[in-house]
Parts: structure tokens; C-alpha cells; sequence
């Protein structure tokens, strides 16, 4: 999440640098009570989305959905995705943005919320650069669930680890967790192994 890189975005797009946006979400993924959440996670996916940015229809509308999409995040609030979303927007129309472009970008983050059937190339897209996590190498994908409960520390362990379960689970349920061919290719054997040992550590 460079500096450089939010101003080459914005560029690319036709709108101002707007440094003072850039500077919010600093600052907001950086907040105390973030330990996935974070800066960290968005430049994760912001090197993949360098990988395969050839496979998105409208790459720009993407790449400023990954900014903003876990923008606003209280692991209490069933609205971040929305909120996040209406910001992105916002920004965007009073940037000179066109309202469909917002529109898009707006649809394209509510897709992270990950509870409906995804039609659109570029939204099957975000959503498997947000759950590459999920096949991550055993190691990454431990500390991404270690970081999840930190986020959640609230949740009595009795609640947080049914309703994560629930969550594992209806990934593996799945026929298949990514969308798009190189994600299923590149991460959904390992994804299905890190999901299945971590809901038998969480049965334990």
C-alpha cells in the first residue's frame, strides 16, 4: 500500500491523488484491534492481483476494491463490508468518478462479504484473491487463524469456535472454493487440507 502506488491508481483512473484518502486508510488498517486486517493483508493481495491482473476485466475497478474493501472492520459488526463499500463509493463520486464506476466498485467489495453465488468475472476474481489465504502454506495459514481469534477475543472460545466451524465448513462445502481456474489450480488442494486441520483443532 504505497504512496506511489495509491497515486499511480488514482492516475490511472482520472482522478486526483487525493493523499489525504490514501492517509485515512493508513490509518484505518491500521488500527489497534487489527491482526488480519491490516495493512499486511492488503499488499498480500495486491501481489497477487499483480499475477493475474490480465484475467480482470476492468483491473483499476479491482485493484481499488482490494484498497477499500476491509476498510471499515469491527469484528463485531455484521456491516463492514457495506460500510467499506458505501465509502469507496462516496470517494469516488466526489473524486469525479463516474457513478457506474462507483457502482461497480461498490458491488465488487459487497462481493467479499461471501454469502451469495457470484456471476460477474471480476467479482469471482477479488473473491479469490481475499481467500488465497486460505491456501496458504500451513505456517501462514496458522497464524492467519491465530489472528482471526485475536480479532475476535471478545467471543467466548465455546461460541467463536462453533461459529467458526460453521464458516470452515461452508467453505469445504463448496464444490469447489475458488471461482476462477488459476486459483483452483494454484490453491484449492491446499486450501481444503488447511480448513480440514483447522477444524479438527478447533473440535479438540
Amino acid at each position: 500500500m504505497t504512496k506511489d502506488r495509491w497515486a499511480k491508481l488514482m492516475q490511472s483512473m482520472g482522478m486526483p491523488s487525493s493523499l489525504s484518502c490514501y492517509k485515512r486508510l493508513i490509518k484505518a488498517y491500521s488500527e489497534t484491534h487489527r491482526y488480519y486486517h491490516t495493512v499486511a493483508h492488503i499488499e498480500a493481495m495486491l501481489i497477487h492481483f499483480d499475477k493475474v491482473r490480465n484475467l480482470a476485466d476492468s483491473p483499476d475497478e479491482v485493484e481499488i476494491a482490494i484498497w477499500f474493501h476491509d476498510a471499515i472492520y469491527n469484528p463485531l459488526s455484521s456491516s463492514n463490508e457495506i460500510n467499506s463499500a458505501q465509502w469507496a463509493k462516496d470517494f469516488l463520486i466526489s473524486s469525479g468518478g463516474e457513478a457506474t464506476v462507483a457502482e461497480r466498485v461498490y458491488e465488487l467489495i459487497m462481493a467479499t462479504k461471501h454469502d451469495g453465488k457470484i456471476v460477474e468475472n471480476d467479482h469471482k476474481l477479488i473473491v479469490d484473491i481475499d481467500l488465497t489465504i486460505l491456501g496458504a502454506n500451513e505456517s501462514v495459514y496458522d497464524e492467519f487463524e491465530a489472528n482471526v481469534r485475536k480479532e475476535y477475543k471478545l467471543i467466548p472460545s465455546v461460541i467463536f469456535r462453533k461459529k467458526r466451524i460453521a464458516i470452515l465448513m461452508s467453505f469445504l462445502e463448496e464444490e469447489a472454493i475458488y471461482k476462477l481456474d488459476y486459483f483452483k489450480e494454484n490453491f484449492e488442494i491446499q486450501a481444503r487440507e488447511n480448513l480440514n486441520r483447522a477444524i479438527s483443532h478447533l473440535l479438540k
